[in-house]
């Protein structure tokens, strides 16, 4: 796998505010060809380096309740838990974190009444999880496509 370079972390950057971005565009911005643009913009996504998706605004959507929820997991079982979370089509972010929670998920859902549904109906019955905490956002204040690549 290439490195990246100062050129491609700009050319990510330049994406991660408009994904829209023309290769003619961001090759009058960096000062270099198109064909460069090209080259560079399918290697990194060829080694999985970036993926270029939609970035829905939940609240758009309908997705008024937005919520981390921390999980307690039976230590044998933290790998077959975040796996299973990973798999429900409300998980937006999992992870397994170090701390008092095992595993953090990140979800977006309708209402509170949905996600008390959520909880109970599906985190509550996978085997494993002993106990659960929630955060339910107040208000969200940034939203990034990730890490910007220039820190």
């Amino acid at each position: 796998m290439e490195a990246t370079d100062e050129l491609d972390r700009r050319i990510i950057q330049i994406l991660q505010q408009d994904g829209r971005a023309s290769h003619a565009r961001m090759a009058r911005e960096l000062a270099v060809s198109e064909g460069t643009v090209r080259r560079r913009l399918t290697r990194l996504l060829q080694q999985k380096a970036i993926r270029v998706v939609a970035f829905a605004e939940p609240e758009q959507l309908g997705y008024h309740t937005s919520a981390f929820i921390g999980l307690q997991v039976d230590p044998a079982r933290v790998e077959a838990v975040a796996e299973r979370l990973a798999q429900l089509s409300e998980t937006e972010h999992v992870a397994i974190t170090t701390g008092t929670y095992d595993i953090f998920t990140w979800v977006n859902l309708a209402s509170s009444e949905a996600l008390a549904e959520f909880l109970h109906t599906k985190v509550g019955t996978v085997e494993g999880v002993r106990h659960t905490e929630t955060f339910v956002s107040l208000q969200t204040k940034k939203r990034s496509a990730g890490p910007s690549p220039g820190r």
